[in-house]
């Protein structure tokens, strides 16, 4: 069935990810794009420090590839590595920051504010941060923080949104880090602009233009006051 070909695919997409994320921490990692060519499978990965996933004369990439094809069944996989240009707008590197940040001990509201902070100085549009687990107490409980305009649904959000998902573990247990962010360059469909009218000048004839039509005028009054006469 097609249904089972879609729940098979996304499992390996998830489980490629979580490997990734395993390799990959200390290089920054900010996600994965897959396409399927007529050449085989190529993976696009995003990190911050691109170098380190490359290493000296391509041998690390190298030995990531042959470990892709044989643990996760893929035809002929190729990496691709993209560095992130600014790390703030990519939210899956937030989330990995943020978690990080929790597990060190700080406090999830100082991280989460800072973390906020740092994002929408950036220029960003808006940003959404949502940290669940037993933050404070036994007890399981939620923390929201939102700045800036943000989008929850529609296809718009879909387009708009970069969504990033970490997990801290402490010692109270695993507090799961959500965080959204609307790009600076998304255009949102509820925007809109005033257009002012541009006022028309007045047309400025010229002086010998000026001159026939007084012309004319006076011709015409002077036949008015002959008709008058007669």
């Amino acid at each position: 069935m097609i249904e089972k070909l879609f729940v098979k695919e996304g499992i390996k997409r998830v489980r490629l990810n979580e490997y990734f994320e395993k390799e990959l921490e200390r290089a920054g990692y900010g996600g994965m794009e897959i396409k399927r060519t007529p050449m085989g499978t190529q993976i696009t990965v995003k990190a911050e420090k691109p170098g380190m996933i490359i290493g000296k004369d391509g041998k690390r990439i190298k030995k990531l590839t042959e470990e892709v094809a044989m643990r996760h069944e893929l035809d002929n996989p190729q990496l691709d590595v993209q560095p992130i240009e600014v790390p703030e707008l990519c939210a899956t590197l937030m989330a990995n920051r943020l978690a990080k940040l929790i597990e060190r001990g700080w406090h999830f509201r100082r991280a989460g504010r800072s973390l906020l902070q740092r994002i929408m100085e950036n220029g960003t549009t808006g940003c959404e941060i949502v940290m669940s687990g037993k933050l404070k107490g036994p007890r399981g409980r939620m923390e929201k923080m939102v700045e800036g305009y943000i989008k929850h649904c529609g296809e718009a959000a879909e387009e708009m949104i970069d969504r990033g998902y970490a997990i801290a573990k402490v010692k109270s247990g695993v507090i799961g880090v959500q965080v959204w962010i609307v790009r600076p360059d998304a255009e949102r469909p509820d925007a809109f602009r005033i257009i002012k009218k541009e006022e028309q000048e007045p047309e400025v004839k010229e002086e010998g233009e000026v001159e026939e039509v007084k012309g004319n005028n006076k011709e015409k009054e002077e036949e008015g006051d002959r008709d008058k006469e007669e």
